[in-house]
C-alpha cells in the first residue's frame, strides 16, 4: 500500500526541498568518496541561498515540470524538470536517503517526464548511483561517461586572450543563438537568473561566437560556444580569475569536448571520471560544458 503522495511543488516548499537535496547529495557524495577528493560537505550559507534562488526560478518559470512526494511525515523527494524549446532537462532529482526503495524515485521521475511529453530531446546529469543509473538506461537515455579535471592553476600557464568582454543581460539573444546552434534549444529565462548570480564572458567575433559563466573560484558554470577556439579561449579567460593558491574544478566534460581536457592539461590538473550526461534524442553538445542544474 502506497503511503505518500506526489503533488505540484509549490514556493513555499523551496526551504525545505533544498534540506532535503542537500542530505540527500551529500550522502551520496560519500557513499562514492574517493581519495583525494574534497571531503563531503553540506551547502554553506551563501550556497544554500544560490541553490534556492534557482530553485524558485525554476518553480516559476516550469511549474508544471516541479514536483515533490510527501507522506505525514513532510517531504520525501522532489524532482524539477524544464522545456527550453524542444528540449526537456532534469534540472533535480533526489529521494531522503532512508526513503529509497519505497517507489518514490520512480514516482516523481514519471510526473517529470510527463512534462516532457512531446519535446524532441531530453538531457540530464547522472550521479554514479547504479540504481538511478539504470532507471535512466530503461527511461531510453543514452549514458555518456563524464570527466573533471581539480587543482591549482599556475598563473605561468594563462595565456593572453584577445576579444573577450565581460557580458550583460543585453547579451541574452546572443547567447540564446549560440545555445541554439551548439544544444539545439535556447536557455531563455535560465540567462536572466545566471546573469544576476555569475560572471559573465562573451565573445563576439566574425570567426565564433559564445559565452560562458564563471563562479568566484573561477571554475566554469555553464559555456557554450560555436567552435572549439572560442570555447577555448573562453575557459581561459574563465580560469584567469581563478586563485593560485585555491583549487578549482573543470567539471562536465564529455568527451565531445577534448578541447577542454587539453586546456585543464595545460594549467597541469589531475584528470578524474565523474558521473554521466545522460541524453536521448541528441548528440553530446559540442563545444560545451553544461551547468549542474540549468544544464
Amino acid at each position: 500500500m502506497v503511503d505518500y503522495w506526489v503533488r505540484p511543488m509549490v514556493e513555499g516548499d523551496v526551504a525545505a526541498v533544498e534540506r532535503l537535496t542537500d542530505q540527500s547529495y551529500v550522502d551520496l557524495d560519500r557513499r562514492t568518496h574517493r581519495t583525494g577528493w574534497p571531503e563531503p560537505a553540506p551547502r554553506t550559507a551563501e550556497q544554500a541561498a544560490g541553490w534556492s534562488a534557482r530553485v524558485s526560478h525554476l518553480v516559476g518559470t516550469d511549474p508544471r515540470g516541479s514536483w515533490v512526494a510527501e507522506d505525514r511525515g513532510g517531504l520525501l523527494g522532489v524532482a524539477l524538470s524544464t522545456r527550453r524549446d524542444l528540449t526537456w532537462t532534469l534540472a533535480a532529482f533526489a529521494v531522503r536517503p532512508a526513503e529509497q526503495g519505497r517507489g518514490v524515485g520512480r514516482q516523481l521521475l514519471d510526473a517529470a517526464s510527463g512534462y516532457g511529453s512531446g519535446c524532441l530531446r531530453a538531457m540530464l546529469i547522472a550521479s554514479e548511483d547504479p540504481l538511478a543509473l539504470r532507471r535512466y538506461r530503461l527511461a531510453g537515455f543514452t549514458l555518456h561517461p563524464l570527466m573533471m579535471l581539480r587543482g591549482r592553476v599556475p598563473r605561468s600557464a594563462l595565456p593572453v586572450v584577445d576579444r573577450v568582454r565581460e557580458g550583460s543581460v543585453g547579451d541574452i539573444d546572443l547567447m540564446d543563438s549560440v545555445d541554439r546552434q551548439v544544444r539545439d534549444a535556447a536557455h531563455g529565462p535560465d540567462h536572466r537568473i545566471l546573469t544576476a548570480r555569475y560572471r559573465l564572458v562573451v565573445a563576439d567575433r566574425s570567426t565564433g561566437s559564445g559565452y560562458a559563466y564563471a563562479l568566484a573560484s573561477g571554475q566554469p558554470y555553464l559555456l557554450a560556444a560555436t567552435n572549439r577556439r572560442t570555447a577555448t579561449d573562453l575557459l581561459w579567460e574563465c580560469l584567469a580569475g581563478s586563485h593560485p593558491d585555491r583549487a578549482m574544478a573543470i567539471a562536465n566534460i564529455s568527451v565531445a569536448n577534448e578541447w577542454a581536457l587539453d586546456v585543464g592539461m595545460a594549467c597541469g590538473l589531475p584528470l578524474w571520471t565523474s558521473g554521466y550526461l545522460a541524453l536521448r534524442g541528441m548528440r553530446p553538445p559540442s563545444p560545451y560544458l553544461h551547468s549542474g542544474a540549468l544544464l
